[in-house]
Protein backbone atom coordinates (compact mmCIF):
# COMPACT_ATOMS: atom_id res chain seq x y z
CA UNK A 1 0.00 0.00 0.00
CA UNK A 2 1.57 3.01 -1.02
CA UNK A 3 1.93 6.70 1.31
CA UNK A 4 -1.33 7.79 0.05
CA UNK A 5 -3.83 4.94 0.85
CA UNK A 6 -1.58 4.46 4.09
CA UNK A 7 -2.77 7.88 5.14
CA UNK A 8 -6.39 7.82 4.08
CA UNK A 9 -7.13 4.55 5.94
CA UNK A 10 -5.60 5.88 8.74
CA UNK A 11 -7.68 9.35 8.83
CA UNK A 12 -10.72 7.57 7.64
CA UNK A 13 -10.72 10.28 4.54
CA UNK A 14 -11.23 7.54 1.56
CA UNK A 15 -13.68 9.27 -0.27
CA UNK A 16 -13.31 13.36 -0.39
CA UNK A 17 -15.17 15.85 -2.58
CA UNK A 18 -13.18 18.30 -4.92
CA UNK A 19 -14.81 21.50 -5.79
CA UNK A 20 -14.95 21.42 -9.79
CA UNK A 21 -13.40 24.78 -11.21
CA UNK A 22 -16.48 25.26 -13.40
CA UNK A 23 -18.36 26.02 -10.22
CA UNK A 24 -15.62 28.85 -9.37
CA UNK A 25 -16.90 32.69 -9.19
CA UNK A 26 -14.84 34.93 -11.76
CA UNK A 27 -12.59 37.15 -10.04
CA UNK A 28 -12.36 40.77 -11.35
CA UNK A 29 -8.80 42.57 -11.70
CA UNK A 30 -8.19 45.89 -13.08
CA UNK A 31 -6.28 46.41 -15.81
CA UNK A 32 -2.88 47.42 -13.90
CA UNK A 33 -3.57 44.03 -11.78
CA UNK A 34 -4.07 42.27 -15.03
CA UNK A 35 -1.24 43.54 -16.80
CA UNK A 36 1.16 43.11 -13.72
CA UNK A 37 -0.24 39.17 -14.02
CA UNK A 38 0.57 38.63 -17.11
CA UNK A 39 4.08 40.30 -17.26
CA UNK A 40 5.56 38.31 -14.07
CA UNK A 41 3.84 35.24 -15.45
CA UNK A 42 6.20 35.73 -18.41
CA UNK A 43 8.89 36.49 -16.12
CA UNK A 44 8.83 33.53 -13.43
CA UNK A 45 5.90 31.20 -14.72
CA UNK A 46 2.93 29.95 -12.55
CA UNK A 47 4.95 31.00 -9.30
CA UNK A 48 1.40 32.55 -7.95
CA UNK A 49 3.09 33.48 -4.28
CA UNK A 50 5.71 35.31 -6.01
CA UNK A 51 3.32 36.75 -8.56
CA UNK A 52 0.76 37.64 -5.46
CA UNK A 53 3.46 39.57 -3.18
CA UNK A 54 3.91 42.52 -6.14
CA UNK A 55 -0.38 42.99 -5.67
CA UNK A 56 -1.61 44.27 -2.58
CA UNK A 57 -4.59 42.51 -1.27
CA UNK A 58 -4.32 39.47 -3.49
CA UNK A 59 -3.75 35.94 -2.79
CA UNK A 60 -2.20 33.57 -4.43
CA UNK A 61 -5.03 31.28 -5.22
CA UNK A 62 -6.77 34.29 -6.62
CA UNK A 63 -4.33 34.99 -8.88
CA UNK A 64 -4.09 31.18 -10.10
CA UNK A 65 -8.03 30.81 -10.72
CA UNK A 66 -7.84 34.16 -12.08
CA UNK A 67 -5.17 32.57 -14.68
CA UNK A 68 -7.09 29.89 -15.29
CA UNK A 69 -10.45 30.91 -15.54
CA UNK A 70 -8.54 33.54 -18.06
CA UNK A 71 -6.52 31.19 -20.30
CA UNK A 72 -7.93 27.59 -19.31
CA UNK A 73 -9.76 25.81 -21.95
CA UNK A 74 -12.51 25.13 -20.34
CA UNK A 75 -13.18 28.33 -19.52
CA UNK A 76 -12.33 29.56 -22.72
CA UNK A 77 -14.83 27.40 -24.48
CA UNK A 78 -17.43 27.81 -21.84
CA UNK A 79 -16.80 31.90 -22.83
CA UNK A 80 -17.26 31.32 -26.19
CA UNK A 81 -20.71 29.65 -25.73
CA UNK A 82 -21.80 32.55 -23.60
CA UNK A 83 -20.83 35.09 -26.15
CA UNK A 84 -23.65 33.62 -28.50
Amino acid sequence: MDKRRRKQAKTGNCCSEEVSSIEWEFINMSEQEEDLIHRMYKLVGDRWALIAGRIPGRKAEEIERFWIMRHGEVFANRRKELKR
